[in-house]
Parts: structure tokens; C-alpha cells; sequence
């Protein structure tokens, strides 16, 4: 028997689930940003909130739908007498 397809997981949504760093994951942020001191203690952490941005397919198209109607060489049709 199948699975129904809105109880399926993807395994890219999965990952992204996870919005909270782990531990050595926010050490290194700390040490990136210089708010980290070596011989620290690593308990007591400040939890840092992962935020994915999407960008958005509609400006793109929209941007591509402009360049192409004004292309340069594009010619009218003709209402020429055959």
C-alpha cells in the first residue's frame, strides 16, 4: 500500500525545519562575529535563529518578460497581400 502524497515528507523540507543552530554550530557564529573569547565556557550559549530567505520567482519573471519585449531586431508581423 502507498503513502498519500500529502503525508509524504520531503527530504529537503525536512532540513529546513531546523531554524535553531546546535551548539558547535553557534560557537562557530560567535567566532565569526568576534563575540566569542577562547576558554569559554561552551554551556549558557545564546541560541541564534537560523532564517532562510527565499527569493521570489515572479520578479524574475517579470524582469525576463520586459528584456524580451524589447528586444532589439524583433520585427511586427506584416499585413502585406499574398
Amino acid at each position: 500500500m502507498s503513502i498519500h502524497p500529502s503525508l509524504r515528507t520531503d527530504a529537503h523540507a525536512a532540513g529546513s525545519l531546523r531554524n535553531v543552530l546546535k551548539r558547535f554550530e553557534r560557537v562557530r557564529h560567535l567566532m565569526e562575529r568576534g563575540a566569542w573569547t577562547e576558554g569559554q565556557s561552551v554551556f549558557g550559549l545564546p541560541k541564534i535563529k537560523q532564517i532562510r530567505l527565499k527569493a521570489h520567482k515572479a520578479a524574475k519573471d517579470k524582469e525576463e518578460d520586459g528584456a524580451s519585449e524589447g528586444t532589439p531586431g524583433a520585427t511586427a508581423p506584416s499585413s502585406g497581400s499574398s
